[in-house]
């Protein structure tokens, strides 16, 4: 086992232990390699979340809808999806919770629509599912 050291953040010195055996390994690319997950760890951690709550075909299918759509209410929603305003509800609960949708209402009624900030990463998503359709 090597020791190596890297430099952390700021001019804070980390001590990395490499556990590779093998004798090509690049000690340098290993410490390169950690130190980029370590600065990108909180984009990781937001994208698993999204990640987690697109995969539901129910909740994917909502935030297409409110991409496709720009806001719509949970009883628009559940005629569309074919399911009960509860139902539907769980789900928009789950996705706003997760802080990818905000609420708007108008007297009785919630509108709900997508986070600016997540459109581009949804936009990926939803033209990788366009071009599945179209090749399959």
């Amino acid at each position: 086992r090597d020791v190596e050291r890297s430099r952390g953040l700021g001019d804070v010195y980390k001590r990395q232990e490499i556990t590779c055996t093998r004798a090509e390994a690049n000690h340098k690319q290993l410490l390169n390699c950690m130190e980029k997950l370590h600065k990108m760890e909180g984009s990781f951690q937001k994208l698993t979340k999204l990640l987690s709550i697109a995969g539901n075909d129910v909740r994917l299918k909502i935030l297409y809808l409110l991409e496709e759509e720009g806001e719509l209410c949970p009883c628009d929603l559940a005629d569309i999806l074919k399911m009960s305003v509860p139902a539907v509800s769980q789900h928009i609960r789950k996705i706003k919770d997760a802080g990818i949708i905000t609420s708007r209402r108008d007297g009785q009624t919630l509108y709900y629509s997508l986070n600016s900030d997540e459109t581009e990463i949804f936009n990926s998503i939803f033209k990788s599912i366009e071009l599945i359709r179209k090749t399959a």
